[in-house]
């Protein structure tokens, strides 16, 4: 059987997306870099104790665990300790920067493919292909449009989260019971306030998660993305790799996990049920009385003659 040449034609491909659209790359890159210059900046303002106050706060105020507050006081002192902090505060930056985008652009996916069938069905096998192609590949073409650096570590880190984003919330507002849907739609209200009133608060659980998800694959691909000249915890594990300096890359690993457990921790108890739960029942509640009362005020008053 003759040879197929797939990866001639995707090369060609690229090639001719850098010639006549490299402009719009040299965009991107500069709007990508000044948002994560920005992020970091206003990480590194403060002094370190005084955000990793702020952390403690947030873990408390989310979580209200006593245990996990002064976890992450203690823990993000042992990556002060370390000299890791200007580093972990690089790869803060590259995770939430990645995960804006991908949230940005992967929860309107999943909203359009639960209310869409068609949509679903197209969008599927491209999650499918995005989830299982080798995370090494989405350096190439990255690297090729917007070369060396921070940049093209943030796009390969944003394509590979987003396909949680879209799964998770299609199948948390497929998920929404058909009859607190239907009795919300029989009161006459739009769709897009039934979606943003009932539909999203019942699926935040399922949302949040996948915000979860994304920031956890968001870091997974810091050490990937090191590789190609990526600033932060990533690089220093790479540069304890390639330098056989095992101390080094435990360093950097370590301020990893810190990082990855304060973030899951506080993400997930953002995604918590109770309060969506009671949001969606008063909003329900809410359309449920506006017919009866805009019933009432079209119904003609009778003056006595």
């Amino acid at each position: 059987m003759p040879r197929i040449p797939v990866g001639t034609a995707i090369e060609s491909a690229l090639q001719w997306l850098v010639d006549h659209v490299g402009g719009f790359f040299d965009a991107l890159s500069a709007v990508l870099l000044f948002a994560v210059n920005a992020v970091y900046t206003a990480l590194a303002t403060p002094m370190p104790f005084v955000l990793i106050a702020v952390f403690g706060l947030l873990a408390a105020v989310t979580v209200r665990s006593i245990s996990l507050t002064v976890f992450t006081v203690l823990a993000f002192l042992l990556v002060v300790g370390m000299q890791l902090w200007t580093q972990t505060l690089e790869t803060l930056a590259v995770v939430i920067i990645a995960a804006v985008i991908s949230i940005t652009i992967g929860v309107p996916i999943g909203i359009l493919a639960a209310n869409s069938p068609r949509v679903s069905v197209c969008v599927r096998p491209v999650l499918d292909f995005m989830q299982t192609l080798p995370v090494f590949v989405y350096l190439v073409p990255a690297v090729f449009f917007f070369g060396i650096g921070v940049v093209p570590g943030i796009v390969a880190t944003t394509v590979f989260a987003i396909p949680p984003a879209v799964r998770l919330t299609e199948l948390g507002i497929r998920q929404v019971d058909a009859e607190i849907v239907e009795a919300a739609r029989a009161f006459g209200p739009r769709p897009g306030q039934v979606l943003r009133e009932v539909q999203l608060p019942l699926a935040l659980p399922s949302i949040m998660t996948g915000v979860n998800q994304v920031i956890m694959l968001a870091l997974s691909m810091v050490v990937v993305a090191g590789l190609v000249g990526a600033a932060g915890l990533g690089g220093v594990v790479v540069n304890g790799v390639t330098q056989f300096n095992i101390g080094v890359a435990f360093e950097g690993g370590i301020a990893v996990v810190i990082l990855a457990i304060f973030l899951d921790r506080v993400t997930s108890a953002l995604g918590g049920s109770r309060g969506s739960g009671r949001r969606a029942r008063a909003a329900l509640d809410m359309l449920l009385r506006r017919r009866p009362r805009e019933e009432t005020d079209q119904v003609p008053v009778r003056t006595a003659a």
